[in-house]
């Protein structure tokens, strides 16, 4: 007999691991894969010597994370190098322009020129009262806002920029696409007040502690999270797919679950609790290319190369067409002609190139690119030449420097990895309704009505992002409710 069990090795079940081994308890972590990470891998994709992140690749909620702090994830013995660059994100646009979202607040509004003064006035209250932000969006929706001043005003962006009134703040388009590149992280029609929520929130991070890239990739989070757990006794068991709940409830005080809600439709559930799970709704998934460099990216506007993270889509009206034509069950290249219009002419792409500010992840003067696009769940679109065309768009010469490409289809993710259903790496649907519903509607949503058994996934608030919270609210319960620990 264990004292817990958790399911899945992504950042959240090895937080909430690493948790309940902190307090005293045996902990044993299964992971389906051959190798740990769930979505913080890295791994050679196109050719040796280049390491390229399996799944989340930028992580603009990391440093700004309470949990990874508490974990000792930036200044432990075995907390990765974490590289904050200069510039956040880039957007480039037609004409050799570009938005650059600097760190330095002061910088950015400089260079949106008429339109800096609205960026600062969107942006500057919630940095004044960061913890207040964090705080509120780390959790759950249904509680009291410790600050209510920062719920407040985070609140009112999020209705400004999530309604038809979201272009009534800028005058020119740079300022409104710079906005709208962090707004489709989240994978959903537009304007909405999910994507309007996070961009509020990581345009907040971007201008305070930066988006951080821990230094070799994405990988380094999962191995430090791993090597405490390890330390203090834990185990991981890889190769270990879980395809029954009570394959893993009969010999563990305690269950935490790093999965998608499916996996509780294994077991014998409450028909209320059955009925919200089978309503429960994924996502869009997307389509990811990965590519070995020769040399950096030729980009139009050289400003765009100082940023890890670049948003391609063109302007504010072309990624809401995008992203809303996806939303319909559209993807690029398909369905040229239907009612209510055809596929996004510009797709909205979303890339990182970690080698600006990572030269270990390339051999030297080479660089890699990491890149994916939305398309319909389950989607077995090849999205290389897509995502190619994109680049080019805002590069021209972008094909003369590609050594070697990967190219992974949202139905391959989903296939590799269960947890991402139909290729949606977010677990879930990203809504308002699924924001407060997640997966069910709850004061403690992570709590299951199986005894003993608790959710941690992105399927759970504060949803996704690699920040560690779902583990740390559902593991924080767990040892509350099964072992009398506060």
């Amino acid at each position: 007999m264990v004292d817990v069990t958790v399911v899945g090795s992504g950042p959240n079940g090895l937080v909430a691991a690493v948790i309940a081994a902190r307090a005293g308890l045996s902990v044993r972590v299964l992971e389906a894969a051959p190798t740990i990470g769930g979505g913080v891998r890295t791994a050679e994709l196109t050719l040796p010597g280049f390491r390229h992140d399996v799944c989340s690749a930028v992580h603009p909620a990391g440093l700004a994370s309470p949990v990874f702090r508490k974990l000792g994830l930036f200044d432990g013995p075995h907390a990765p190098e974490w590289i904050v660059p200069e510039a956040s994100y880039a957007h480039p646009l037609p004409g050799g322009r570009a938005g650059i979202a600097w760190r330095d607040l002061d910088r950015t509004v400089e260079g949106l020129g008429a339109d800096g003064p609205s960026w600062r006035r969107l942006i500057a209250p919630l940095l004044a009262r960061q913890r207040g932000v964090v705080d509120f969006t780390g959790g759950q929706l249904l509680r009291v806002p410790r600050d209510p001043v920062a719920a407040l005003r985070f609140g009112l962006r999020a209705l400004e920029q999530g309604s038809g009134a979201w272009n009534t703040r800028f005058s020119g388009d740079v300022a409104p696409a710079l906005f709208t590149g962090v707004a489709a992280h989240a994978a959903g029609g537009m304007p909405s007040l999910a994507t309007a929520g996070a961009a509020l929130l990581l345009a907040m991070h971007a201008h305070g502690v930066g988006w951080g890239f821990p230094k070799g990739g994405s990988q380094a989070i999962a191995d430090a999270l791993a090597a405490e757990l390890i330390e203090r006794g834990g185990e991981i068991v890889t190769d270990s797919p879980v395809d029954a709940l009570d394959a893993v409830t009969a010999d563990s005080r305690a269950v935490l679950l790093d999965t998608s809600p499916d996996l509780l439709l294994t077991a014998d559930l409450p028909p209320g609790y059955e009925r919200a799970l089978r309503r429960y709704r994924y996502g869009s998934g997307v389509a990811k290319v990965d590519f070995a460099l020769m040399e950096p990216v030729p980009w139009a506007n050289p400003a765009v190369a100082f940023a890890p993270t670049v948003h391609i889509g063109g302007s504010r009206r072309e990624m809401a067409a995008a992203e809303n034509a996806v939303a319909r069950g559209l993807q690029p290249g398909i369905n040229p002609r239907v009612a209510g219009g055809g596929a996004p002419r510009h797709p909205y792409v979303l890339v990182t190139q970690p080698s600006v500010v990572d030269p270990t992840r390339a051999p030297a003067g080479m660089q890699v690119l990491w890149a994916y696009t939305h398309v319909p769940a389950g989607s077995t679109l090849d999205a290389t030449e897509v995502v190619t065309a994109a680049i080019e768009r805002f590069a021209p010469g972008f094909r003369d420097v590609v050594l070697a490409s990967a190219a992974s289809s949202a139905a391959e993710i989903g296939a590799h990895n269960r947890n991402y259903v139909g290729g949606d790496i977010y677990a879930g649907e990203l809504s308002f309704l699924q924001l407060v519903k997640r997966p069910v509607v709850s004061t403690a949503p992570w709590r299951t009505p199986v005894e003993g058994v608790y959710l941690c996934s992105s399927a759970t608030p504060p949803g996704p992002a690699v920040h560690g919270m779902n583990g740390w609210w559902a593991a924080k319960l767990a040892l509350r409710e099964r072992f009398g620990i506060v």
